[in-house]
């Protein structure tokens, strides 16, 4: 799987990939759940386009948190899943399996929290961005 529409709920999607180096100009708006690591890359192919809010795979976090950099480098919410509890470059699993394990201000501000299923995190950021 390269891209994949999960949810589509009035103008807001959410997709899957399983690379952060598939976003383009059409996701911009809308949630995307890759399998991507968290890492500044990331963040930075998440950041050319206006996205509603971001999940990655934390690849175990790693040496100066490196697995998770992008998350301080995003304002739009954004976090990551446990690399124990979906398989990293896998957007299927992380959507299937994924349990939240780092966000950011933006996401903790909107309630989401560490320990949550992505699905349910994602499925309330659908009832309330604007």
């Amino acid at each position: 799987m390269i891209k994949r529409l999960v949810i589509e709920r009035g103008q807001r999607k959410v997709i899957a990939m399983d690379s952060i180096s598939h976003v383009d100009a059409t996701d911009a708006g809308h949630i995307v759940v890759s399998g991507s690591h968290g890492g500044t890359s990331s963040g930075e192919f998440a950041g050319r386009y206006r996205l509603a809010a971001v999940f990655f795979n934390d690849a175990g976090v790693g040496k100066d948190e490196a697995g998770i950099a992008a998350l301080r480098m995003l304002e739009v919410p954004a976090g990551t899943v446990s690399h124990l509890s979906a398989r990293i470059g896998d957007a299927e699993d992380m959507w299937q399996n994924g349990v939240l394990s780092n966000l950011n201000a933006s996401a903790a501000r909107y309630g989401l929290s560490r320990g949550e299923r992505l699905q349910d995190a994602v499925d309330r950021l659908l009832g309330t961005l604007e």
